[in-house]
């Protein structure tokens, strides 16, 4: 069959107030842009009219302006999973004017399949290639792609010419059975490949084309300052030291590490020390450090989910395309963040904490315990599983006004049993073996800022009995400080 192009006007006649729409793309790569806002234009001319038009929104993770914010700022949204970073719609979100539930992303594209989420009406894709016979061909970002294109009544396509055809190549688009006929992932090193460089679908589904020419949002890294340097040195310090100790192969072992600045600034610095061997990647968003490493021969292959790097970063990439193409491969969330994938690779894991408390439990998502700020992510996947799971934050925020180790985390994301080592500017908290007060001990002396030193001592010498001396008068303390005065240095227990 002949495809059809169409306008993304036209597109967004195919979306029905109260459908589920799944989008393409993990970050705001690969994420659609055109028929989004289409849609979001349209939900505002439907509500002026005096017509409800809300949609179901199933991503791959964070998406772009074009997408969430264009969406939340047209009040077009009944419900989102799972993870989000745009300001308007963590607005609309913690306003209670959508339904917002947190998920592991390795999670979602089975509990799709599985019928726990509902149906999906539609999937929109963005894509740099598609035939006739149905072969969709991503852009650099993967995400719940080949799930939602098999499940969705209709799928429509936003064909980017920003980006080459030539990516071709590059995914691993691969789908597990569902119990009980899953068997396991054949991935045994990051480089291996199990699937189809295109996700294959019915192209009578494919009921419209958008073509356009448009530049990914990109992420912007600030430079990196004092604090993230001291915490990317500190982490590769502690894995230099960990192979000198036999706990970690002389060969080394993939690494995965999270979004951010600091996640750049440990990966930059790992690069930097010459005791590390060359080593892989296997995480899910793959960034601009990643590439520079690659580059200078210093990451040898890069799996992940997305390309979520700088606009210079992905110009670099599309130039030198030959050389970068047999070193990276991308495929759907549900394989790059697979926790059995990850205990069996031994991949060495390093997220970002929202806070800590001393005794090691880690929030990752709430501010001061009921503001959404953006998800859980992937850090579970790769937590619960990793050879070793290491956490990282600076320990103040707000100019020293909030302490990131606390006597107890306002919202628990990952417990103490998976949290292995915490890492900030001042150093290392290996709580390998330890009990709750020795990890209370190493937190606080290792971690913490200075200022909040004899605070925290103060909180753990309280005298309470039993084997997390944790006191329920005073376990928030520290946040009760900072709503009444602005200040956790001002907490009296």
């Amino acid at each position: 069959m002949s495809l059809k192009f169409i306008t993304a006007e036209e597109a967004a006649t195919y979306v029905k107030h109260d459908d589920n729409v799944g989008f393409s793309g993990f970050t705001p790569a690969g994420c659609p842009k055109v028929i989004p806002e289409a849609i979001a234009r349209r939900a505002e001319q439907e509500h002026k009219e005096g017509r409800p038009f809300k949609i179901g929104m199933f991503t791959g993770a964070s998406t772009g302006d074009h997408l969430d914010g264009a969406l939340a700022r047209a009040e077009a949204v009944k419900f989102r999973t799972p993870y989000q970073s745009n300001k308007d719609m963590r607005t609309l979100l913690n306003a209670h004017g959508a339904e917002y539930f947190d998920m592991h992303l390795s999670e979602l594209a089975q509990s799709l399949r599985y019928g726990f989420l509902g149906r999906v009406d539609v999937a929109i894709v963005e894509a740099v290639d598609v035939t006739e016979d149905g072969e969709i061909v991503p852009a650099e970002g993967v995400g719940i792609l080949p799930t939602i294109c098999r499940l969705a009544d209709k799928i429509l396509i936003e064909l980017n010419r920003f980006h080459p055809k030539e990516l071709r190549g590059i995914h691993d688009i691969y789908e597990p059975e569902d119990p009980p006929m899953r068997r396991e992932i054949p991935v045994y090193k990051p480089s291996d490949r199990i699937g189809q460089p295109f996700v294959k679908v019915d192209p009578k589904k494919i009921v419209g084309v958008v073509e356009t020419n448009r530049e990914p949002d990109g992420s912007k890294f600030a430079p990196l300052d004092d604090v993230t340097l001291a915490i990317g040195r500190n982490v590769s310090d502690f894995l230099v030291g960990e192979m000198k100790a036999g706990r970690l192969p002389k060969s080394f072992l993939p690494l995965q590490s999270g979004v951010g600045n600091v996640a750049n600034a440990v990966l930059g610095c790992m690069g930097e020390n010459e005791a590390i061997p060359p080593f892989t990647v296997y995480t899910e968003v793959i960034q601009d450090a990643v590439i520079k490493l690659m580059d200078q021969g210093r990451v040898t292959f890069a799996s992940g989910c997305s390309l979520s790097v700088s606009h210079e970063a992905l110009r670099e990439i599309y130039a030198r395309l030959d050389f970068f193409k047999d070193k990276l491969l991308l495929r759907p969330q549900e394989i790059s963040n697979n926790p059995e994938v990850v205990r069996r690779l031994g991949v060495i894991t390093i997220n970002t904490a929202l806070e800590a408390d001393i005794f090691g439990n880690v929030n990752s998502t709430h501010v001061l315990g009921t503001k959404m700020m953006n998800g859980i992510g992937g850090s579970g996947d790769f937590t619960r599983s990793g050879y070793v799971s290491i956490f990282t934050t600076p320990s103040t925020a707000k100019d020293g006004k909030i302490s990131s180790f606390v006597p107890m985390v306002s919202h628990m994301d990952h417990s103490e049993h998976s949290v292995k080592v915490i890492i900030s500017e001042y150093g290392v908290a290996d709580l390998r073996g330890k009990s709750p007060v020795q990890r209370a001990r190493e937190i606080i002396e290792r971690c913490a800022h200075p200022e909040y030193r004899p605070l925290l001592h103060a909180y753990l010498d309280r005298g309470v009995k039993g084997h997390t001396p944790q006191s329920l008068d005073a376990c928030f303390a520290f946040h009760r400080a900072f709503i009444e005065t602005g200040d956790m240095r001002n907490v009296k227990f």
